[in-house]
């Protein structure tokens, strides 16, 4: 987590934890004009779409006053949904046992991507066995990690 994405979460979630949710995550992606924060929600019984209407209303107004983004951006409130984006180790602990993509900041083996079976958790790393190989990734080093949705046939 950047130091930007730790203060907007810090920002959140208090917000978000007196509505009855649970803030799932948040992602400030940086693209000038067409800058994006999202930011996740959950719940036991879901997320509906005026929950989520609910929640960027009352997180724009905070915003509003505390103003902790300059410039333009696009405020965007989602549930995580099937695919959902894996932020923390806790949530890591959580989906062990599922599929997982995850996606290094740096290269491992010549490869930044992998898919495979989440394992695990050690301390502060993250086992996934792909292919009949177990790596450990450090979760500093996770750009990116999904849960990769399984469906029966």
């Amino acid at each position: 987590m950047t130091i930007k994405d730790a203060a907007l979460h810090a920002l959140i979630e208090p917000v978000v934890d007196a509505m009855g949710f649970e803030l799932w995550g948040v992602d400030y992606i940086s693209q000038g004009k067409h800058s994006r924060l999202l930011i996740y929600i959950d719940q036991d019984n879901g997320v509906s779409v005026d929950d989520c209407a609910d929640v960027s209303r009352q997180i724009s107004a905070v915003f509003d006053v505390e103003d902790p983004i300059a410039g333009e951006y696009r405020l965007e409130v989602s549930s995580p949904g099937m695919d959902r984006p894996l932020f923390t180790i806790g949530q890591f602990e959580r989906y062990a046992g599922h599929v997982v993509a995850v996606k290094l900041r740096v290269a491992f083996d010549g490869r930044r991507k992998f898919q495979g079976l989440l394992a695990g958790v050690e301390a502060d790393e993250v086992l996934l066995q792909v292919d009949g190989e177990e790596y450990c990734f450090p979760v500093e080093v996770i750009e990116q990690a999904r849960v990769v949705p399984q469906f029966d046939s």
